[in-house]
């Protein structure tokens, strides 16, 4: 199952900082979960001085208790860069869907 994920980080004066330390993590993660084929988009949310101040990604799990599993190892969460995150189903399109 397709799930979005649209996390938003913290407001505080130690947000930012928490991203930047938090993301090498993350990102080599979401590269490793790409290559497995459970990570297929992710992008950073700006603010209006183009600042990252959230994420959102779209993954694909077997179950909602193997995406549960992954948000307990994701840095962003561990490492409390994302304030609050919601989770939706969802369905890529056939026109982004990857062809084999």
């Amino acid at each position: 199952m397709q799930y979005l994920i649209m996390g938003h980080d913290g407001t505080d004066g130690g947000a930012e900082g928490r991203r930047l330390a938090a993301r090498p993590a993350h990102i080599s993660l979401g590269d490793k979960m790409k290559a497995e084929g459970t990570m297929l988009y992710g992008v950073a949310l700006l603010n209006d001085k183009e600042k990252m101040v959230g994420s959102v990604l779209v993954c694909d799990f077997p179950t909602r208790e193997a995406l549960d599993a992954y948000l307990k190892i994701e840095p962003y969460v561990v490492q409390n860069v994302w304030e609050r995150f919601e989770v939706r189903t969802c369905k890529v399109g056939p026109s982004f869907s990857v062809k084999k």
